[in-house]
């Protein structure tokens, strides 16, 4: 049994917003539903609805900032910061800002949009 996985060929998530979503692990690429992993381009006043995820969400900034709303309270991130997101807690993901916003996401259980609960905008 092999030890270790590399992962060369992520699943590009296809999306009409104009984020880039490239999944390393998790249910798109290795049907693997404990945790994902996803390297992620926010454009320039990219938002998404609020949403109350059935997962912990943890967010690693690489390039630029990002805004939160987590419940009633707004939160900036900028590069170099992280923050984890306990599941069942209603947030909103965006970047307000007038450059990309480059991050890394883990969720644990895996993404899936069944557990994310997207709000209807």
């Amino acid at each position: 049994m092999k030890k270790y996985t590399v992962q060369k060929t992520p699943f590009k998530v296809p999306t009409t917003d104009g984020k880039l979503i490239e999944e390393h692990f998790g249910n798109a690429t290795k049907e693997q539903s404990d945790i994902s992993i996803a390297h992620m381009i926010a454009p320039p006043k990219w938002k998404e609805p609020f949403q109350t995820p059935k997962f912990d969400e943890y967010t690693y900034i690489i390039k630029g900032k990002k805004q939160f709303i987590i419940e009633n309270e707004k939160i900036i991130l900028s590069e170099g910061e992280s923050i984890k997101i306990k599941k069942d807690v209603r947030v909103q993901y965006s970047n307000p800002f007038d450059e990309e916003c480059e991050y890394i996401a883990v969720c644990s259980p895996a993404f899936s949009i069944d557990l994310v609960n997207r709000e209807e905008n």
